[in-house]
């Protein structure tokens, strides 16, 4: 475990086999490289390397959020032939040293229509 900047407890070990799907839609992202971040306020979150995320199913809204211990997260928007789920993706293009990990990498709001899953 390590301390981010904002006090709180995390570590971001690598994780076997995560897909990310978009219900009605097609894979999101499949990996056997995602990290887990946790935090010891907040339930797990799996960060996806960029390169293995379906981009073309993504689009960046103008939606910044800033998190002290990991800097500013870039947000988007999940676009399928049924709807659009805005803003339930987020990346840490340059993350604070101590966040280092998550950089290049994606993760996904829990949603009713999303769905991250372990093989």
């Amino acid at each position: 475990m390590e301390e981010n900047g904002d006090g709180k407890r995390h570590r971001s070990p690598a994780c076997d086999g995560h897909v990310g799907r978009a219900r009605r839609c097609a894979v999101l992202g499949e990996s056997n490289s995602a990290l887990e971040l946790i935090e010891s306020d907040r339930a797990p979150v799996i960060y996806f390397p960029r390169m293995e995320v379906a981009m073309e199913f993504l689009d960046q809204s103008c939606k910044v959020t800033t998190c002290p211990g990991k800097g500013d997260a870039t947000h988007y928007s999940i676009i399928t032939t049924f709807t659009t789920l805005r803003d339930v993706a987020w990346s840490y293009r340059v993350p604070h040293d101590s966040a280092s990990a998550i950089k290049d990498h994606i993760a996904f709001n829990p949603h009713d229509e999303i769905a991250i899953e372990r093989l």
